[in-house]
């Protein structure tokens, strides 16, 4: 069975910082390319960045330079770092693993930015 847990959402003042974190299970972790989306209220599921098996790295415009993806093969686990949020990161925030036709999510970790 595949499982993609996140942790560490909450809430946090702007300019300030949250680590995620997707521990992954059922699954071959290192062949996987894996992603964080967020999806707001009544916005459609955005990519936020995402990581390939090799380790190569894209970013949506909205992060580049706030927010880093990184994997933990060994842990079997992929982090967001976000640095420097503002309201607008406000979302849920899904991990994703993508093989092709083999695709997993997460249940969402909720990431609240506000003073």
């Amino acid at each position: 069975q595949v499982q993609l847990v996140e942790s560490g959402g909450g809430l946090v003042q702007p300019g300030g910082s949250l680590r995620l974190s997707c521990a992954a299970s059922g699954i071959i972790f290192s062949i996987y390319a894996m992603g964080w989306y967020r999806q707001a209220p009544g916005k459609q599921r955005e990519l936020v960045a995402a990581i390939t098996s090799g380790g190569n790295t894209k970013y949506a415009d909205f992060v580049r330079g706030r927010f880093t993806i990184s994997r933990d093969n060994a842990k079997k686990t992929v982090y967001l770092q976000m640095n420097r949020l503002k309201p607008e990161d406000t979302a849920v925030y899904y991990c994703n693993a993508d093989r092709g036709s083999l695709n997993h999510w997460g249940q969402g970790t909720q990431v609240t930015v506000s003073s």
